[in-house]
């Protein structure tokens, strides 16, 4: 089967609008999460959040689209990163056409839903009906796929945190099974008030900086964002400047709750054994892990307890890069990725912010510092998301 190579990459987040602003935010440790400032909510003053400081007015002009578009706010950011990474690649027109568009997504256009629903509640009369038309996760695929040119195979997935990561997955498999040759697989989600209450009410939100991997860690922030990577088979890929290949992924799903993983990590210890049977590694290869790391109690012992298990003695160094970005959701798998190929690129590993004291379950601790020349070859980026859906991704240099 045919290597898949990735060959361009776009990315914006609340540390940056593209990859060169995020590289050298996590090279100077500098945190996206900060008071929330664009949504009319109660909680701006008390919930931090890894929010994009930039209107949708702002979005519309980056992205080079007319607003009379009317588009989401998750629309929005997955153009603009997509749109990135096709430029990154140095694809246009009739190359495009044939591709695939495969994007994760949990919020969809719930932004403007919200906006809708707010005046339609006071009276049945008022509201435009135009603000839900975007309501769907599969809205934002199609807008990309539309202002791209690409008719090929569409799809989303939903598949809560780990959405971006499954879609990076399915497009390398249909890669290697020669059904497609290229695809832009990637996520975007947008921060809203409905996510907001939403973890608020699991009451897993941190009212300071998170702080994953550390025995006072007390929940999670959350972020807005998108990153998509343009995918390609070996076969096609020519003279092109390889950034990575996509060489192992894994997904599980342990079902053991509605939201949480399961204490012992079970699905995240079997979906990082797939990622690794699949790259035809073994664990001793690995040479960072780009941890999914949310910083609540749950999340960050389940997978460090994986971790310990699969890696034994020899745990690689890792990190939780959400403490800069926020955990973006349906977006976290490929924006996580994008920043694996960032780090691959510099042969540097990006810090765990905010840790001070090890969890006492665990025998390993997170990198806090940055570390440049850290010689590294092959990735694991984990994603895990509710209802036990887990995937890792291993992403890897040549």
């Amino acid at each position: 089967m045919p290597k898949v190579f990735v060959t361009g990459i776009g990315i914006i987040s609340a540390i940056g609008s593209d990859a060169e602003s995020v590289r050298n935010s996590l090279r100077n440790k500098h945190s996206g999460i900060g008071k929330i400032s664009l949504i009319d909510t109660i909680y701006k003053d008390e919930i931090p959040a890894g929010e994009i400081k930039a209107t949708n007015d702002q979005l519309y002009e980056l992205a080079g689209i007319n607003r009379k578009s009317f588009l989401t706010r998750t629309a929005l950011l997955a153009i603009i990163a997509a749109k990135q990474a096709v430029v990154h690649a140095g694809l246009s027109g009739k190359s495009l056409a044939d591709a695939a568009v495969i994007s994760g997504t949990t919020v969809g256009g719930m932004d403007r839903t919200e906006v809708f629903f707010k005046e339609y509640l006071k009276n049945r009369s008022k509201g435009k009906i135009r603000e839900v038309a975007g309501h769907d996760c599969g809205d934002s695929t199609e807008r990309i796929a539309d202002y791209l040119g690409i008719s090929g195979f569409i799809s989303t997935i939903n598949t809560a945190c780990s959405s971006s990561a499954n879609a990076i997955m399915l497009a390398a498999r249909l890669i290697k099974q020669g059904k497609i040759k290229r695809a832009l697989a990637g996520g975007a989600d947008s921060l809203t008030k409905f996510t907001l209450n939403g973890f608020n009410s699991l009451m897993i939100l941190d009212r300071q900086q998170c702080r994953p991997f550390d025995e006072n860690r007390n929940g999670l922030n959350l972020g807005e964002g998108s990153a998509f990577l343009l995918l390609e088979s070996e076969e096609i890929t020519g003279n092109k400047k390889i950034l990575a290949e996509v060489r192992g992924y894994g997904n599980t799903c342990d079902a053991y709750h509605q939201t949480a993983s399961s204490p012992e990590g079970h699905g995240a210890y079997l979906a990082m054994q797939q990622a690794l049977e699949v790259a035809r590694l073994n664990p001793s290869e690995i040479d960072y892990i780009n941890t999914h790391g949310t910083g609540t109690k749950n999340n960050d012992l389940s997978e460090g307890i994986a971790i310990q298990r699969l890696f034994d003695s020899g745990i690689p160094r890792c990190s939780s890069t959400k403490s800069f970005t926020g955990h973006t959701l349906g977006a976290a798998g490929a924006i996580e990725a994008v920043i694996s190929i960032l780090a691959l690129q510099d042969q540097c590993i990006y810090p765990n912010l905010n840790f001070t004291e090890r969890m006492h379950e665990l025998n390993f601790s997170p990198s806090s510092e940055y570390i440049p020349d850290a010689s590294l070859q092959h990735i694991m980026s984990n994603s895990f998301g509710f209802g036990g859906n887990n995937s890792s991704l291993i992403i890897s240099i040549n």
